[in-house]
């Protein structure tokens, strides 16, 4: 018997890449899609107030906590120190029976956390809501009818 010496039925020695280079370019695309949003974190910009109308500063209603970029606090516009805070706040609430409102105008460079600590001492001494003061953006006007910041309105300023 002579044995054939033919090329044609026996077992080849390449190695079948198609399967692999498939499964690559898939890990690829998900790495090109998901890379980017692990490494841009979470940006957050402040709002900035388009349509604010005017808020007068009536003292005897309406209680305006202020903190300065320094982190000294104000109630009503004269400086108060922090450990009197809370019980300035009580006492002012406890007196009242509806209108529990009370108005954060706050330094944009404060850190977030002292406003955070500002309105939980507010909810824990009686207030019900407080209000976030914000000033108009520069260069805008507002767009509301009848506010006294849009163009050709007679209210005060």
């Amino acid at each position: 018997m002579a044995m054939s010496s033919s090329s044609g039925g026996g077992v080849k020695a390449e190695p079948n890449v198609t399967p692999m280079i498939d499964v690559m370019l898939v890990l690829l695309i998900i790495f090109m899609v998901v890379t980017p949003a692990l490494l841009a974190g979470f940006n957050a910009v402040p709002p900035q107030g388009q349509n604010l109308k005017d808020h007068p500063e009536d003292e005897e209603n309406d209680q305006v906590l202020g903190i300065d970029r320094d982190g000294n606090y104000y109630l009503n516009k004269k400086p108060i120190a922090k450990t009197a805070i809370e019980a300035e706040i009580k006492r002012i609430y406890d007196a009242r029976t509806t209108d529990k409102v009370m108005y954060l105008k706050a330094d944009k460079d404060l850190e977030y956390s002292k406003v955070v600590d500002a309105t939980d001492m507010a909810s824990k001494n009686g207030v019900r809501v407080v209000g976030l003061i914000s000033d108009q953006r520069p260069g805008t006007t507002s767009t509301v009818v009848g506010d006294s910041k849009a163009p050709g309105s007679a209210g005060v300023k």
